[in-house]
């Protein structure tokens, strides 16, 4: 598969390579609606809007928050996060490929009710193991969870949170790059057919990584869950994604 034209069509949706993609098989086109400047700069705006208003939200809770309930801090992180990747995945395209940045390019929309189901009930899960409050069994004395160190302030949970914040910049980091030194070989939709001027890129990033959108992406969203401190999620999340792109790698 690389025509550096990597596509991706999860069933919750992952961004891929050069024709990284969530959409399913079409051929780019570039209109004036989907380029509408006042529909951009709305999407714009309210993906910074959230990524400040979660961003004040994190630290606040973290730094004003009276232990143990600082821990839900994560949960608008992730927050942030998913603002913040939605974002450059605009802001990349346009800079480094103006034609193909449209509306689109925002992946906020076409990525199926499984991506959002996924996102929803890691926020859920990463809520339900950091509030604090007391968790009885029927018949049983309260029990503590099996996880509950690594969500705890002690050094394993704090070696894994630095853990996952070394694998979301990790991730997003190799991801942009790759987008970047792509240029305008990159592209969001899937491509039925090579486009004029296409060419194949070998080096920079892809000199050493065969998939770097691919590398990414998976690693960005492990991370997540591992800074979430959840572990259901976390374990999802890489059998989805570890399928899918052994699945996508083999086929192309």
């Amino acid at each position: 598969m690389d025509l550096n034209n990597d596509t991706a069509s999860i069933s919750w949706a992952v961004p891929t390579q050069h024709t990284n993609g969530f959409q399913p098989d079409s051929t780019h086109e570039t209109t004036q609606d989907s380029k509408d400047p006042h529909s951009i700069a709305i999407r714009a705006f309210l993906l910074g809007l959230a990524f400040g208003a979660s961003l004040t939200l994190t630290l606040s809770t973290l730094f004003t928050v009276a232990p143990p309930l600082h821990q839900l801090w994560r949960a608008p992180f992730f927050l942030a996060i998913l603002a913040l990747f939605h974002f450059l995945e605009f802001y990349i395209t346009a800079r480094c490929n103006p034609p193909a940045a449209t509306i689109s390019a925002f992946l906020l929309s076409g990525n199926g009710h499984a991506y959002n189901l996924a996102h929803t009930l890691a926020l859920l899960e990463c809520i339900f193991r950091q509030y604090p409050g007391p968790r009885y069994y029927p018949g049983r004395r309260y029990l503590q969870p099996l996880d509950a160190p690594l969500s705890c302030d002690g050094r394993l949970g704090i070696a894994w949170l630095y853990l996952g914040f070394l694998m979301l910049i990790l991730g997003q980091g190799t991801r942009t790059l790759a987008m970047a030194h792509a240029g305008t070989n990159f592209n969001h939709l899937v491509q039925s057919r090579k486009r004029v001027g296409h060419v194949l890129v070998t080096d920079g990033i892809y000199r050493w990584l065969r998939h770097p959108s691919y590398f990414g992406f998976f690693w960005w969203g492990l991370g997540t869950q591992v800074v979430m401190g959840n572990v259901w999620c976390l374990l999802g999340y890489a059998i989805v994604l570890w399928r899918f792109f052994t699945h996508r790698i083999q086929s192309e």
